[in-house]
């Protein structure tokens, strides 16, 4: 069995598109004739640049050799061009492509992945969501209403979740990190306040901020949540900088977690090593596929440290994340989107179930892609998958974090 041929579709979830503008996804077929699917979550150039790097990637490194021999591949991919270091673009290119290596290996086997992974430790996955607006809510309005995100927190956890995720303390800036606004601040702790009311103790709070702040502002800010037990401060300062964050973490007495922008375990490993977080947060479409984020857990195992896999992207990285979620012994949850352009994609193959993922049994990812659905919404815009603001934090306004995707921003 070898791997023959490659096809890349970029589809567009329809409004209001959570999940990101655009997800590339990989189909792989073998001159067996079996077909696997993955999913690149690297968007640091534009999908039609990407899918050239996609087609370099699997003609220069992939094609016609065995989908099993996944290590080789890796090592050939990492040290391509004589670097040996990570390579968000190129690493990002294969993570999708190795995602689809499991799918086969998985489909001509009989077998789920994660039984080729150790075996299941998990039969079902806790799972958790970003708030997002209820359907009678201001899409405007709802990034800096507390009361609207409380509304959001009980609806989800009326649901059956078990922790809800929010980010209520924009800009989201290439600036770097900055001090935030005192109204920054208190609507932070408006939000952990009116939410932690309407939860209670019937789910976690996980308080992102996509590596917004300064060291100080990082502290500051993560004393003012403090008292409201978040589980989690995500990456409140960017990721480029370990030693801070572990002085975040050290300073505020909160579990930091981070990981969705880092690539491959050369950049997880300093993390654990400097104690900057004791939950790691690995999107598998970019940090360097199944097999890399496993030796990424075990890595984490070795600190005491737990893995909760990063989603902000489409359904076949959400399934790769399932089938490594189901063979790890620390996994803390993983993170979900369950809009009806998702689950249609995949055909219902994978659901949330009273707050939990139930791990499918099928072979490969357990998933059935409804591809003509992908090839009827194609990408036309401009934009990347995500984009920063250029404008600096405001200190006579309100700041916000729009859900990742803003209207009007094609």
């Amino acid at each position: 069995m070898r791997l023959s041929t490659l096809d890349i579709i970029v589809t567009s979830p329809p409004a209001p598109g959570w999940g990101g503008r655009y997800w590339i996804l990989v189909k792989v077929t073998t001159d067996t004739g079996i077909t696997g699917w993955g999913e690149c979550y690297a968007a640091s150039v534009g999908p039609e640049a990407m899918r050239g790097v996609i087609e370099d990637v699997f003609e220069r490194h992939m094609a016609g050799e065995n989908p099993e021999n996944i290590e080789m591949m890796f090592r050939r991919v990492y040290s391509s061009g004589f670097t040996q270091r990570p390579d968000l673009t190129v690493i990002g290119a294969f993570s999708g492509l190795e995602i689809a290596c499991w799918d086969i290996v998985g489909k001509a086997r009989g077998r789920p992945v994660h039984a080729l992974l150790g075996g299941r430790m998990n039969d079902r996955i806790r799972a958790y969501s970003y708030l997002y607006p209820l359907p009678h809510h201001d899409e405007d309005e709802f990034w800096s209403s507390p009361d609207m995100a409380a509304e959001s927190a009980a609806d989800l956890v009326d649901e059956g979740y078990t922790a809800v995720k929010f980010d209520p303390a924009g800009p989201y800036t290439l600036r770097g990190g900055h001090m935030p606004s005192l109204q920054d601040i208190e609507q932070s702790v408006q939000f952990c306040a009116a939410i932690r009311e309407a939860v209670g103790t019937r789910a976690d709070l996980l308080f992102g901020t996509h590596g917004q702040f300064s060291t100080a502002g990082a502290i500051r800010l993560g004393r003012a949540i403090a008292p409201y037990d978040p589980l989690w401060f995500e990456e409140p300062i960017p990721p480029d900088n370990v030693a801070a964050m572990a002085r975040v973490a050290a300073a505020t007495g909160l579990s930091v977690a981070t990981g969705e922008r880092l690539c491959t375990k050369a950049e997880f490993a300093p993390v654990l090593r400097e104690g900057a977080a004791s939950i790691l947060q690995p999107a598998l479409g970019r940090a360097g596929g199944i097999w890399e984020c496993k030796k990424i857990a075990a890595m984490a195992e070795v600190y005491n440290a737990q893995v909760a896999p990063h989603l902000y992207a489409g359904p076949i990285e959400w399934a790769a994340n399932v089938q490594l979620a189901a063979s790890l012994p620390n996994l803390l949850m993983a993170e979900t989107i369950d809009t009806d352009f998702h689950r249609a994609l995949i055909r219902g193959s994978l659901r949330v179930e009273n707050g939990y993922i139930p791990v499918p049994d099928a072979p490969g990812l357990g998933i059935e892609v409804d591809e003509d659905l992908a090839r009827a919404h194609p990408w036309r815009g401009e934009a990347l998958h995500l984009e920063m603001t250029e404008e600096p934090c405001s200190y006579h306004g309100p700041n916000a974090f729009r859900g990742g995707a803003p209207r009007g921003q094609g």
